[in-house]
């Protein structure tokens, strides 16, 4: 069942976003040649604990985790997709690294993710980073009361298989509020005017994912969580937590202001 947020609902959502929009901005700035991914998720806990708020990613254990998942923030790094837990690796020069953060404040949940690459990009990297971002950006764009989930699913899709990249099958956005996941299921790929009429008050976590390599392959690592590229090609990973108002797409985690 798709909860409809109130006003006043979505505003206390915006105070979670921010949180993470800040700890994302603290982790982005203290990442560097040198830098473990064990020290990114400290970073991200002091900017959570500073702002009274709890991580709705620790201790998180879906119904196909071996282990609850022991972090605040997601680390995934080169050809690791999504859900990498971090550990004392240290970051080297031309590393693509993921990001994805999650507070919730209030009672209410925020959700969002970056992608960056530490020291020398490698132009290939580059593209795939500004690709996710702007596939997050049509799907932001088609977030519109009237609307329906295949829009934005179909937004997503045209954006990253244009550049030729591929989308892992079966991961995408999801909604959010109350709990970190809730529904509606937001699809990296689909036809437009399919599912769900989008509503003024539905909240999506929405998130592209691409894969350089140009399949959409992918498999578990050991630990159980780490989606890894099959064919070891590097991934990037966006998201923004987005509100669907009248007056069109709120995105409670930018990290500029809103």
């Amino acid at each position: 069942m798709v909860e409809l947020k109130t006003d006043t609902s979505i505003d206390a959502m915006y105070e979670a976003g921010q949180v993470v929009a800040s700890a994302l901005t603290a982790v982005r700035k203290a990442a560097g040649v040198g830098v473990s991914l064990l020290e990114l998720d400290e970073v991200a806990r002091d900017v959570l604990r500073s702002a009274g708020a709890s991580s709705p990613f620790l201790g998180y254990r879906p119904s196909f985790a071996p282990t609850p998942f022991p972090a605040v923030i997601c680390a995934s790094v080169n050809d690791a997709i999504v859900h990498g837990i971090p550990d004392t690796y240290r970051l080297r020069d031309g590393d693509l690294v993921s990001i994805d953060c999650g507070a919730e404040l209030g009672g209410w949940v925020g959700d969002s993710a970056i992608s960056f690459v530490v020291g020398t990009p490698r132009p290939a990297d580059v593209r795939l980073v500004e690709t996710a971002e702007r596939a997050l950006a049509a799907g932001i764009a088609a977030a519109v009361v009237g609307n329906r989930i295949g829009d934005i699913a179909h937004a997503i899709g045209t954006v990253c298989r244009a550049a030729g990249y591929g989308i892992p099958d079966g991961f995408g956005g999801h909604g959010i509020g109350r709990r970190m996941h809730e529904d509606p299921s937001v699809p990296n790929e689909g036809r437009p005017g399919r599912g769900m009429p989008l509503r003024h008050g539905m909240a999506l976590a929405i998130e592209p994912m691409v894969i350089g390599g140009g399949t959409d392959v992918f498999h578990a690592a050991p630990d159980g969580w780490t989606l890894r590229t099959h064919d070891g090609s590097r991934a990037a990973h966006a998201e923004h937590t987005v509100a669907i108002t009248e007056s069109g797409p709120r995105v409670l985690t930018a990290r500029d202001a809103g």
